[in-house]
């Protein structure tokens, strides 16, 4: 029954447009990354005398910046302006940027391409808070676990693809202009589909007039600073963003050193890791009774650990090249998989109850401006997870296998400490009516 009424919400305008809106976006914003990666590995062979490693590590940088500089004000301007209405101006600056995206990788104008994808980050920053801070606002309380499992599946989903899709379009002919058709075409469907959004009423305190990169981030930080228990799964949903940037970023380099595998290995070990988080996500509505609740998120925090503990030991020894059938096929690396799915359907069991929890803990007049923290807060520890991995492999030495495992082992006792932290928290603070979500049904 939870299931059913799960996906009923598909079908109806309060909330189809909306998931279509944020499918599209996510799925455009990695589909033109990916090709800009592709196009300066392959076509450009680097930019302004810089080497190729540099260019993408560059690019990546870029890409996340925006959610440092511009979450404070994405989260005032969510609070405070009717947020419908704020989607579309997102998705038609993405619009526009893609317009000239196009054109770039029609031209050749890839030092313009880095900019744009600064750009693209900069409209991805403005549509988080708005992304799940509407959804208390065109759901019922009891729809939101299985809504936020919709908008994760989604979300990985749409990445997966957008990340996949890139790769086949660009040993096609008139590649260029097939991803340049591509990402314009997304974005104008997207836009399309955001102007069907209900309208909602904006909550929030006036915008101030002068409004300060720095100041609107420490204040977003303040903010989510007052509630120790949002605080608290604010942090552990950074921590799984740690553990699954790692994962996701290791996967080349794990594929081809110690897996020997070709780079269709690469797209199999993501394809397993998302159809993993998006089966745990999608599973939450039916586990949870469509309850928010968290009671589910120990159990997928010991997941997350066992599963990545076991990958270590399941790696089996490789003497040929195999392709992503041989993978699929050969019995020596089902263990292998099976530990894939499984840390990704523990990540979906972890972070969709997390999500669902901090919006339903945040009054509304205040849930854009936390969605906007909870973006710095991911954003930097994702720069950790990539810091880690560069002082681990690449300074010290160490091999990736024993880089996750101990992630891994790490990974318990600091989700478990978070979520003891949070539970007593919940059970020695009284309730706060001014912290309870207002329904407006």
């Amino acid at each position: 029954m939870a299931t059913r009424r799960q996906f009923q919400l598909l079908g109806q305008r309060r909330f189809l447009p909306y998931f279509l809106t944020q499918f599209s976006g996510a799925f455009n914003d990695n589909l033109f990354k990916n090709l800009l990666l592709l196009v300066i590995t392959y076509r450009a062979g680097g930019l302004m005398g810089l080497s190729v490693d540099l260019v993408v590590n560059l690019a990546a940088f870029l890409f996340i910046l925006p959610y440092f500089l511009f979450s404070g004000i994405a989260g005032q301007l969510a609070d405070r302006f009717e947020q419908a209405v704020l989607i579309r101006r997102v998705k038609a600056l993405e619009v526009g940027i893609m317009v000239v995206a196009a054109t770039g990788l029609l031209m050749g104008w890839y030092e313009v391409l880095l900019l744009l994808l600064f750009l693209t980050g900069v409209q991805s920053t403005f549509f988080g808070p708005v992304k799940y801070a509407i959804l208390p606002r065109v759901l019922a309380e009891r729809e939101l676990v299985g809504g936020n499992g919709l908008v994760g599946m989604g979300t990985f989903v749409a990445i997966l693809l957008g990340t996949i899709a890139a790769g086949p379009i660009m040993v096609l002919p008139g590649a260029l202009w097939i991803g340049a058709g591509a990402v314009l075409s997304v974005a104008v469907l997207g836009y399309l589909a955001a102007r069907s959004i209900p309208a909602t009423m904006p909550t929030g305190p006036p915008v101030r007039e002068k409004l300060s990169l720095f100041r609107e981030t420490l204040a977003i930080l303040r903010l989510a600073r007052e509630r120790r228990i949002v605080l608290l799964g604010i942090l552990a949903i950074s921590w799984f963003w740690l553990l699954g940037a790692a994962y996701l970023t290791q996967f080349p380099n794990f594929a081809r050193t110690v897996l020997n595998g070709d780079e269709t290995v690469v797209s199999l070990l993501l394809v397993l890791f998302i159809i993993g988080i998006s089966i745990g996500a999608m599973l939450c509505e039916t586990l949870n009774r469509g309850a928010v609740s968290l009671r589910l998120v120990p159990f997928a925090a010991l997941g997350l650990s066992a599963f990545g503990t076991d990958l270590y030991f399941a790696v089996p020894p490789v003497t040929s090249s195999p392709d992503w059938w041989v993978l699929l096929t050969d019995s020596r690396f089902y263990r292998l998989e099976a530990d894939l799915l499984g840390i990704g359907l523990s990540g979906g069991l972890f972070i969709v109850p997390l999500y669902a929890f901090i919006q339903n803990e945040t009054p509304p007049d205040r849930r854009a401006r936390i969605i906007a923290a909870l973006n710095v807060i991911n954003a930097l520890f994702m720069v950790i997870s990539a810091m880690l991995g560069m002082v681990l492999l690449g300074i010290i030495g160490l091999s990736i296998p024993i880089f996750l495992l101990m992630l891994s082992l790490v990974s318990l006792p600091v989700t478990l400490g978070l979520l003891w932290r949070l539970h007593q928290h919940r059970r020695t603070l009284p309730d706060d009516p001014g912290e309870k979500l207002s329904k407006h049904r």
